[in-house]
């Protein structure tokens, strides 16, 4: 963290993309449950629009409020023409992160990084080309300022034409493609890693099925293209209040076998040493951050 950034970044569960052009779904993007929305400058809207879209984003930051969602704005590619109008419509206070595209280079997330220099924006860089997952924990150490990132997964999307997989609902294909970049992502310290989205906007049975295993795998949240499909993300990402009350449990009864003098010990069945506390109170510590205890 450097000086520009005195707070922690805020933890998302589901991050809903809306094209900046559009400002009427923005308004709306900002009254729904998404953790963040992400204001869309680069492959949702025609490029004859952008400096339209550039003044919806700047009014949007403008108006922002504190208990609306995070907002992130996905800025066109660095060294394309529009990398620095894009950056610049977008440098204010209300900006939680910078959205880059098409990250190849480790030097890319250090010039986005300097674009954001004299404000408290985090970066997320997305990994969507095979260079980005050969390259994952690189880009993710390039700036301090990288505090969400993770694996790509859309349907003949950036990522896939870059790689050659073919796509399926099981996600088999994605698979190691995901824990790749979540290790590499996590070894970096990145605070908040974020898959991809889902992008069959009315299967509803697939998404849960898809966000259960991307929670498995490790991310703490995934992308979203659609306001229905926010419940059930922030509901996965989410612990559930049986889990929080075994995380107190669990930590009142290690409290109690140290003043006893106890290391391990035997709980509910389980052998519970320290590791076992240290995850429960990081569990805890996340759910007080998502306002759930």
């Amino acid at each position: 963290m450097t000086a520009d950034q005195p707070a922690p970044p805020p933890p998302i569960r589901s991050l809903l993309f809306v094209p900046a052009n559009r400002a009427d779904r923005m308004h709306k993007a900002l009254a729904t449950e998404a953790d963040g929305v992400v204001f869309d400058l680069e492959s949702a809207i025609p490029r004859g629009a952008a400096e339209e879209a550039r003044a919806n984003v700047r009014h949007a930051l403008d108006s922002h409020t504190p208990e609306q969602p995070a907002v992130f704005v996905r800025v066109c590619a660095v060294g394309t023409d529009d990398f620095t109008p894009d950056v610049e419509a977008c440098r204010h206070r209300s900006l939680t992160a910078l959205m880059l595209p098409q990250v190849a280079e480790p030097a890319e997330v250090a010039t986005a990084s300097s674009a954001l220099d004299g404000t408290d924006a985090w970066l997320m860089p997305l990994v969507e080309t095979a260079s980005a997952v050969r390259q994952a924990y690189e880009l993710a150490t390039a700036s301090d300022r990288v505090a969400y990132m993770g694996g790509a997964t859309g349907r003949h999307g950036d990522l896939g034409r870059s790689v050659g997989f073919q796509w399926t609902p099981e996600g088999t294909e994605t698979l190691y493609l995901r824990q790749k970049v979540l290790i590499d992502v996590r070894a970096a310290g990145v605070a908040n890693p974020l898959s991809g989205l889902w992008g069959t906007v009315d299967d509803l049975d697939g998404l849960a099925r898809f966000a259960t295993q991307t929670r498995q795998l490790g991310y703490e949240g995934m992308m979203a293209i659609h306001p229905s499909h926010l419940a059930i993300i922030n509901t996965t990402f989410s612990p559930t209040p049986a889990e929080i009350d075994g995380w107190h449990r669990l930590i009142a009864a290690a409290e109690e076998a140290e003043a006893q003098g106890i290391g391990a010990f035997r709980y509910e069945g389980r052998l519970i040493d320290h590791a076992h506390v240290l995850t429960a109170r990081q569990s805890l510590t996340r759910a007080t951050h998502l306002g759930l205890t």
